[in-house]
């Protein structure tokens, strides 16, 4: 059964019902060129009234050490998920659990990659769209991801209700992520969508 991370969470109204359905982690972004972006504040707000057991997920891009001191300050609840250029170095320099992404170029190595941020909690594989860090709303070749890995594996990328099913009977991730296939607009979450992308992603088992 596949875990789930309903990202772009910029509420705590849409934080509530998506764990309410079953949600294993919320994932707020702190990159401000994105229409879901929301300040260490709010997001820190959030997440002192969440329940336990649920995991946020501070979403970063290339940031100072100063923007994410400033999230991760707030709460030890944070788990951190860098979505830039950042390196394995920096990424574990926060003593923090972490969460890598790879975007999924045509030419990306991933035993390389998988070795180089050997630290890292989880490792997330995301679609590549030139200039655009996440959120594309496409997806890629699942294909190329590798049926055996010593690293848990969180599948995004154009996740929606209706491919789901499809995508963990298929790549059997540890985890899904989603955000832009849950949405009314960016930024607030479609709450059946959010309740029928979780059902589905938790129904299917590997056998």
């Amino acid at each position: 059964m596949a875990r789930v991370k309903i990202c772009g969470i910029t509420n705590l109204e849409d934080a509530l019902f998506a764990i309410e359905c079953g949600a294993d982690a919320l994932g707020f972004v702190f990159y401000s060129k994105s229409p879901r972006y929301v300040t260490p504040q709010v997001a820190n707000n959030i997440v002192s009234k969440l329940p336990p057991f649920v995991a946020p997920i501070a979403l970063f891009v290339d940031a100072s050490n100063e923007q994410v001191n400033d999230v991760i300050s707030g709460s030890s609840r944070w788990v951190i998920q860098f979505h830039g250029n950042e390196q394995p170095e920096e990424c574990a320099s926060y003593g923090v659990s972490y969460i890598k992404a790879l975007r999924m170029k045509p030419d990306l190595n991933l035993t390389t990659e998988f070795e180089r941020f050997s630290s890292a909690v989880a490792i997330l594989l995301d679609a590549y769209k030139a200039g655009v860090p996440g959120g594309t709303g496409e997806t890629f070749d699942w294909e190329r991801i590798p049926r055996t890995s010593d690293k848990p594996i969180i599948l995004a990328g154009g996740l929606t209700p209706e491919n789901i099913t499809q995508a963990v009977m298929q790549v059997s991730p540890y985890a899904v992520d989603v955000s832009g296939g849950v949405e009314e607009t960016k930024g607030k979450k479609d709450f059946i969508k959010v309740k029928d992308f979780i059902f589905k992603a938790k129904s299917w088992s590997k056998q």
